[in-house]
């Protein structure tokens, strides 16, 4: 049997795919990365998720940008996105719990999104965050028409004068290379990583691991052996299970 599967518009935010019904349909809000919300990936990672059954919300964040050339991610709003979960958590076919799925710049959106709102004690918190190729720290602005060096933000000569966040209108505290305090989010949290990803350093998701357990949570961690910053057929194919498997458990009601 075909699966079908229904887009659905949040007005005024973008679109939703999801399974057939009324639902309610537990919802996942998918975090793009520097290849920006055009590009079509966080859209086809959202069709997967509705297969399984999630309401699945690409949303796109990037300043700019079209289907030919990623937006810019320089003072993104993360108080925008704070907005657009709470949209989706009213939307009309949207159940109990709502989670957050990112990778890369998307992996540290969600993870410092996590941080500021259980830090400042903003509602509607995700109840469940996976990020694939996080950062550990804060990185710095990501202009489209250029491209950085490979390697460990945690040592990255980032410009400080270019910040890719602000939060409560202002960027002044997030400064490239601050450590993402995660640990202040008490939800289940979903951690993977290449072990040869030549973008960003696995080291980042071994520190966070680390620095997760020194704070007594407990976070579900996988490590692809060999894989790069986009893992091959077979190793997606088994992070796809591992991401479904986390968000069946942790979204259920």
């Amino acid at each position: 049997m075909a699966l079908k599967i229904i887009r659905r518009l949040i007005p005024d935010w973008g679109t939703t795919y999801g399974p057939p019904g009324d639902g309610p349909f537990p919802a996942i809000m998918i975090l793009h990365g520097s290849e920006g919300a055009l590009s079509g990936w966080s859209h086809r990672n959202a069709v997967i998720l509705a297969c399984h059954g999630f309401l699945a919300f690409p949303f796109g964040y990037s300043n700019g940008g079209n289907a030919w050339n990623a937006g810019d991610i320089i003072n993104v709003s993360l108080d925008r996105t704070v907005d657009a979960l709470a949209a989706l958590r009213a939307f009309h076919c949207v159940g109990e719990k709502v989670g957050v799925y990112g990778a890369s710049r998307g992996a540290e959106h969600a993870l410092l999104l996590a941080s500021l709102m259980a830090r400042d004690g903003v509602d509607g918190l995700p109840d469940a965050i996976a990020a694939h190729s996080p950062p550990d720290v804060i990185c710095g602005a990501f202009n489209a028409r250029s491209w950085r060096d490979a390697g460990d933000p945690g040592w990255q000569a980032w410009d400080p004068g270019n910040r890719a966040w602000s939060w409560r209108g202002s960027s002044d505290e997030l400064l490239p290379t601050t450590p993402i305090e995660i640990e202040r989010f008490d939800a289940p949290l979903f951690l993977s990583h290449g072990t040869a990803d030549r973008v960003w350093s696995v080291d980042m998701t071994r520190r966070l691991t680390a620095r997760l357990h020194e704070c007594g949570r407990k976070p579900e961690v996988h490590f692809y052996e060999g894989q790069d910053h986009i893992p091959g057929s077979a190793a997606e194919n088994e992070h796809h299970e591992h991401l479904v498997a986390f968000f069946e458990h942790s979204l259920a009601t």
